[in-house]
């Protein structure tokens, strides 16, 4: 009998497997699974090890990441980061924001990095074959980006090599990263950089793909396969980064799968992904759960193709909603009988009440995020919303619509 792991490290490798592989991105969601706070949860070996084994009796999994926190390697660098009850830390200071400050060393017993690796280890033994491990870094540009600040858009152009000198050296710290995630047991790594769906494909070709690319050859050198995760629309990016060493690209809800897919198969790259975070996974009901992995199976294919959350699972998902996402991964009853029962367009859900802007006597700037105090890029869009408004001289209203 095929085993989860095996399962998952062929979609990797776009090899023949029996059906697609499923890896629920269980994040701090773990923690809800046992009781504590995201906090908590990522401060404990035991609290790692035994969220991760409560979601793997729940959902069935090929694979699961060890953690799902872009901020580890930050954190361990020197950036300062605050904590949230229910999600993983958000980077507050940015140590390189001084143009003359050097860069930080990285050290593997730094912050939380040797309790994640050691939980790693613990995993390893307890899934043995079974299931696979997924080692998650944080990409260079994001890396990079935690470093410098929002002022790295303007470096960019003002300072393209001071800004290539920071990528460069995230790159190494990733590829360490990588390194002692496969060393401790983690069957591939998924390098996540959120914030190339913040620039243009030729700036990714400049700035990101060669730092990618020593990431790659990092995880390539002991015969493990790699994934580049991306949030946000990522489209016009897509080819730019499927060009470069990764084995599979993982998108999120905002890029159309299929779309996607026939980008990645012109590569020779897997996909994966794109369960929608918020709806239906967050609010949604278990019937709504089985069409939208539906969807995604059928956009994505037999070959190639991991079924994943969007990105890292909120916190207080229902685990009835993901538990319903396994029934049609391992059962081909339910995938035929959530076909038959396919219902149309889901019902429209209710307008938001918009301001009238007309009667606002300021500037009135609206920000939608899925929310800023823990994802990167959110983070970073109201930053720079927020230092544009201090240099525009005029008053502003501004406001965060948070998902």
């Amino acid at each position: 009998m095929t085993t989860g792991r095996e399962i998952f490290l062929a979609q990797m490798r776009r090899l023949p497997a029996p059906r697609p592989a499923w890896v629920p991105f269980a994040g701090v969601h773990a923690g809800s699974l046992i009781g504590v706070d995201a906090r908590s949860y990522l401060h404990s070996v035991e609290h790692i090890v035994a969220g991760l084994q409560a979601a793997h009796a729940s959902y069935r999994p090929d694979a699961l990441p060890v953690v799902f926190d872009l901020q580890l390697e930050a954190e361990a660098l020197g950036c300062p980061v605050a904590w949230a009850e229910q999600a993983p830390p958000s980077v507050t200071g940015h140590p390189l924001a001084l143009s003359d400050a050097e860069l930080p060393g990285f050290d593997l017993d730094a912050g939380r990095v040797p309790l994640v690796l050691e939980a790693t280890r613990r995993l390893r033994a307890l899934f043995a074959d079974e299931t696979g491990l997924l080692g998650l870094v944080c990409g260079p540009f994001t890396l990079a980006m935690h470093l410098l600040g929002t002022d790295m858009f303007l470096a960019m152009y003002d300072d393209p090599d001071r800004v290539q000198q920071v990528v460069a050296h995230a790159a190494t710290v990733a590829a360490r990263m990588s390194e002692a995630y496969l060393a401790a047991g983690c069957d591939a790594i998924a390098v996540v950089d959120p914030m190339l769906s913040q620039i243009a494909p030729d700036a990714a070709s400049r700035f990101a793909c060669p730092h990618l690319d020593t990431v790659y050859a990092a995880v390539h050198a002991v015969g493990a396969p790699v994934a580049l995760f991306v949030c946000g629309d990522a489209t016009a990016n897509l080819d730019v980064l499927c060009a470069g060493g990764c084995d599979a690209m993982s998108v999120d809800e905002n890029l159309d799968l299929a779309a996607a897919r026939a980008v990645c198969a012109r590569h020779g790259t897997a996909l994966g992904g794109n369960l929608g975070l918020t709806m239906p996974l967050l609010t949604g009901d278990p019937a709504a759960c089985r069409r939208e992995a539906l969807r995604c199976l059928d956009a994505g294919g037999e070959q190639g193709f991991i079924l994943a959350p969007g990105c890292d699972l909120p916190y207080a998902t229902p685990s009835a909603n993901l538990a319903a996402v396994a029934a049609i991964v391992h059962d081909p009853y339910q995938r035929e009988a959530t076909r038959a029962a396919a219902v149309p367009a889901a019902a429209a859900v209710a307008a938001i009440a918009l301001p009238d802007y007309a009667m606002i006597p300021t500037v009135a700037v609206d920000i939608l995020t899925l929310d800023s105090a823990t994802c990167p890029p959110c983070r970073y869009m109201v930053d720079a919303v927020d230092a544009a408004i201090a240099v525009g001289g005029v008053p502003v209203e501004r406001h965060e619509r948070k998902l």
